[in-house]
């Protein structure tokens, strides 16, 4: 069965955004592959997070993966800190990693203009880590974002150079795996086209319904059709996708007759999404609540994840110090 490794940041609670992109990606390759999903705390370290802050996200990440149905029987979810072999082979890795190539990388430019202040080592290698996480696992396959791709082809020179430098064919090329013809780009509230956490227009996962009609009645309009059948603008089409994701086809087939006849009321349309992304999101929440409760069982799950990540990362990391040169253990 073929190995997929993919990991997200614990950054706070997971959106609609982050739902029908990563997590519907996860539950159905969790059934096909042999996956491991993590969590990349040590990434966050870029941002200099305080120490409870990297804890608890972890955990709620943990959680909320587990309540979208994410299955710890068949899938290993574990937090990166816990398989110490990801950082030695990040040692390797940057060991034959070059300045300039890392100084070229579009998300170290983007992340050092963001955080001008803050620009650290691990911000420029980033992409090693990112390289070992997936390679650690000998992973052939990894479900990332086009934003990603720059980084997933350096992990590639990164196995590509590691094989040639040591004369060996050990590491697999990791190819991006996505669901792109199947996956759904959820727009932002504000109008923008995507949902982001950094944007400060989500709807979370584990948001109730009273916060998500204040914050569907606040998106983003404009002053309505003037010609019947017209196409709708940007920030139209972004309730409608939300209507396409959550509504029923008889919803979203009324609210589409209303645009095309010109008698659209947007208040009408936004209460009618608040209810059915309300409605979406209560199971999600429901578990959301019970599992955050039950930290015994949530460790337990942690604890298992990292015992199964281990066993795989030890054994590339032996067979890597014996290619190397180096006493195994």
């Amino acid at each position: 069965m073929e190995t997929v490794v993919s990991g997200i940041r614990p950054t706070g609670n997971l959106h609609l955004g982050n739902y029908f992109g990563a997590v519907k990606s996860f539950l159905q390759m969790q059934n096909e592959y042999n996956c491991y999903f993590f969590i990349a705390d040590w990434h966050s370290l870029t941002t200099r997070p305080k120490p409870e802050n990297i804890v608890n996200s972890a955990r709620t990440i943990l959680t909320e993966y587990l309540a979208c149905g994410i299955d710890p029987d068949k899938a290993t979810i574990y937090t990166q800190s816990d398989v110490p072999e990801v950082l030695e082979l990040y040692l390797y890795l940057n060991m034959n990693a070059y300045l300039g190539e890392m100084e070229r990388c579009t998300t170290f430019k983007e992340k050092a203009r963001k955080q001008p202040d803050n620009v650290n080592a691990g911000l420029l290698t980033y992409p090693t880590l990112m390289a070992a996480d997936i390679l650690i696992h000998k992973a052939v396959k990894v479900p990332v974002g086009k934003d990603q791709e720059q980084n997933m082809e350096m992990a590639r020179k990164f196995a590509r150079r590691f094989n040639a430098v040591y004369g060996v064919d050990f590491f697999p090329e990791p190819s991006s795996f996505s669901l792109a013809a199947k996956a759904v780009k959820i727009p932002g509230l504000d109008g923008s086209g995507k949902m982001g956490k950094s944007e400060g227009n989500c709807i979370y996962l584990m948001d109730d319904a009273v916060t998500i009609r204040k914050k569907v009645m606040k998106a983003v309009t404009d002053a309505g059709p003037t010609a019947p059948y017209s196409e709708k603008p940007e920030v139209i089409q972004n309730l409608f996708t939300f209507l396409d994701i959550v509504s029923s086809k008889e919803t979203y087939d009324f609210f589409d007759e209303k645009w095309n006849d010109c008698s659209i009321r947007y208040g009408d349309l936004k209460k009618q999404l608040a209810v059915d992304i309300a409605a979406f999101n209560a199971p999600i929440r429901e578990r959301i609540l019970e599992y955050s409760a039950n930290t015994a069982w949530l460790d337990k799950i942690a604890r298992q994840g990292a015992e199964k990540a281990h066993e795989s990362a030890a054994k590339t990391i032996k067979e890597v110090r014996e290619i190397i040169g180096f006493r195994t253990y």
